[in-house]
């Protein structure tokens, strides 16, 4: 997939109603540290169209990006930040449920984990509930570039095992600063596209 064009259409908030979209949705979760606005940012080739910030949490938001006028990347809120409130927590957490729940255009969901550490608590409960939604998670193992290659693959496993994932589910290594495993999550895109047509 070649991405020609690319903006953020719709920021919805708690309160905000979903759109009733007519092109797929692919969908990116993970902690609010783990590189989310990096890889939105890599994949589209662009610096800041998604805002990284030195703070994890900034994404409080589900953000709809319209790729090529054909399909959305979906940014969800991330999760895990401690120096957040649990009112504020439980919050994101409805707005995710109610995406994962009412989204009928939503295909596949990207978990992000960063790949120099076992999967978090949060991390299990997210892949399960992904899972529990009728998804397939795709992982998406971030941060690849600060391992050496010959780790790559011990690291992969651990994450398989943390997560009680099975063989079946696709864990691809990925790396904003390196651009690897961006091809592969492109792919993704395309395959969607075309099950579409």
């Amino acid at each position: 997939m070649k991405i020609k064009n690319v903006e953020l259409e719709l920021v919805c908030g708690p309160t905000s109603k979903l759109p009733e979209n007519s092109l797929p949705e692919l969908a990116f979760a993970g902690k609010s540290n783990v590189g989310k606005s990096s890889l939105i940012n890599c994949l589209v080739n662009r610096k800041s169209l998604a805002r990284t910030s030195s703070q994890p949490g900034k994404t409080q938001t589900i953000n709809f990006y319209n790729v090529n006028k054909e399909i959305y990347f979906v940014d969800l809120p991330g999760y895990g930040f401690a120096k957040v409130s649990e009112a504020e927590k439980k919050r994101w957490g409805e707005m995710i449920e109610n995406y994962l729940n009412s989204s009928k255009m939503l295909r596949v969901v990207f978990l992000l984990i960063d790949i120099r550490h076992n999967p978090s608590a949060n991390d299990k409960q997210m892949f399960e509930w992904i899972e529990y939604m009728g998804f397939e998670p795709v992982i998406i193992a971030t941060k690849a570039d600060k391992l050496k290659r010959s780790q790559v693959d011990k690291h992969i496993k651990q994450i398989r095992e943390g997560l009680s994932a099975g063989k079946d589910t696709i864990i691809v290594p990925f790396s904003s600063t390196s651009k690897q495993g961006v091809d592969t999550v492109l792919d993704f895109c395309d395959q969607i596209l075309e099950n579409e047509g």
